[in-house]
């Protein structure tokens, strides 16, 4: 995956919860994936306006994080980065970016990451094409797709 802050153009601030820190007083590897899932649940909120939870699902398929640098409690300014990078027939891959705030407003990369979901029928828990709105909505909102 080649990454590029520019190619994001979807951010939503995170909160780093004493919670979320292990006994190095870092954040645990396991919350990167619950701050990726925080910042794809805003991101479908944003990039499609039809989209209903209610309605409509997907599921995760696959998932994956690269590790950059450590987020520790007094990290400034973190915040998630999300792009839908692909549109498949039934799938579609979103690509994450946990970003900082640094020196001199320098942007700190903490990690990056990716995942492929699945759009699947609530009623029959089976895969399904993607709607033909959804895929209209993601476009408008991603014009490089």
């Amino acid at each position: 995956m080649e990454f590029s802050i520019a190619n994001y153009r979807f951010f939503t601030p995170i909160e780093v919860r004493w919670n979320d820190l292990d006994a190095l007083g870092h954040v645990n590897n396991v919350y990167y994936i619950d701050y990726f899932q925080q910042g794809r649940g805003k991101f479908i909120n944003e990039a499609s306006k039809t989209w209903d939870w209610f309605k409509n699902m997907f599921v995760i398929a696959q998932i994956s994080c690269n590790y950059v640098q450590e987020i520790r409690l007094d990290v400034k300014q973190l915040q998630i980065g999300v792009r839908i990078s692909r549109l498949g027939t039934k799938s579609f891959d979103i690509e994450y970016a946990l970003v900082s705030e640094g020196k001199d407003r320098e942007v700190i990369v903490h990690a990056i990451g990716a995942s492929t979901q699945v759009m699947v029928s609530l009623a029959d828990k089976k895969a399904i094409e993607l709607p033909e709105w959804f895929v209209k909505e993601v476009k408008e909102y991603e014009p490089s797709l």
